[in-house]
This record gives C-alpha cells, structure tokens and sequence, in this order.
C-alpha cells in the first residue's frame, strides 16, 4: 500500500530525530514542528511514537533479509556469498545512515511483541550467515574456523560504519568496500614479511 507524501516525510524525519536525539529523547512535538504540523494533525497521520521506531527497524531489516535471500538464492561459490553479504551490509550502511542508526542503536526500545519479533529476524538472520561461514568451511573456501566467533567479528566490525561514513573520510564507498574485504579476507599480515 502507498504511503501518502506528508507520512513518507514523517517518517524520514522521525528517522533524524531519534538519530539526532536518540529514541527516548525524540518528541513527537519536535516531530510535528520539523513537518510543520500540529501535534494533533501528526496524530491523524501515525498513531504513535513507536509506529515509528518499528516502521525504521522492520522497514531496515527487510533490506537485509531481502538481501539475505538474494545471496542465498545464487549460484555463487559460499566465498562469494560472504564477499557479497559484507558488500551488502556495507552498502545498505553508507546508503541510508539516519535508519541504520536507529536499525542499529535504538532497536532496545521497541515493545512487546515487536523487541521480540525483531530479535528473531536478527537471530534468523545471524543463523543464515553462519551457514554460508560453515559452507565456506566445508568446501575449503575458508580456513577452519569457529563460526559464532567469525559471525560477530564479521558484523561487529561492519557495524561502525553508520556512525563514521557520514563525514566520508575521503574514502568512496567503492574503495571502502574493496577495502574491508581485503582486510577480512586476507587479514593485516604482510605475505612478504619474515
């Protein structure tokens, strides 16, 4: 179902605004006054606050789990499928900022049974990606590993992104990306060192 301009633009701006000032702190008069409503007409566009925080978190984990099935789907090799989830992450990271922030950051504030609902997609998820590992592994693609270990290092080391690619760094998302690959796939040392 299409959702109507001035919901799109509450929406987006919501998203800056628990960015900005966090979830807790976020008003829904802040909210009306950078829509340029009232807080009686925002109410006849969203029922409330967590509408919001859940039309974020769901709407950012559909990206992943849509790319998820996408990887999964292929024909590719487990070691493509990893390079291709890493790119996944790195893209969705560096595309749409302000909902990764919250995605990311502000997820611990949703109700019940939504905080639930979401943690099993986050664990699905997490399940799914430490197969592809295990396939990786089981097809000599990758080195014998812990998968849980390798999982977390993997995602936590992506999970900065959000936070610092803003400010760019004078890095493009293209060298970004061939550069976390390179490092989590042929790690620091140096081959020709001694």
């Amino acid at each position: 179902m299409p959702v109507s301009p001035t919901k799109q633009k509450i929406f987006e701006e919501a998203a800056r605004l628990f960015q900005e000032n966090g979830y807790l702190a976020a008003s829904m008069r802040d909210l009306a006054q950078r829509v340029g409503l009232q807080v009686s007409s925002l109410y006849s566009h969203i029922g409330n606050k967590e509408e919001l925080l859940q039309k974020i978190c769901f709407d950012s984990a559909r990206l992943y789990l849509e790319g998820m099935k996408n990887v999964e789907e292929s024909a590719a090799s487990p070691s493509e499928k990893l390079r291709r989830l890493i790119s996944l992450h790195i893209q969705i990271a560096t595309t749409d900022v302000t909902s990764v922030t919250i995605f990311s950051d502000e997820w611990r504030h949703l109700s019940e049974p939504y905080l639930q609902e979401f943690l099993a997609i986050r664990k699905d998820y997490e399940k799914r990606f430490s197969r592809i590992l295990q396939q990786g592994i089981d097809a000599s693609e990758l080195v014998e590993m812990n998968t849980t270990v390798a999982l977390f290092t993997i995602l936590t080391s992506l999970r900065w992104l959000h936070r610092w690619y803003p400010e760019k760094r004078g890095i493009s998302v293209k060298s970004l990306e061939a550069e976390i690959l390179r490092f989590l796939f042929e790690g620091m040392k140096n081959p020709n060192a001694g």
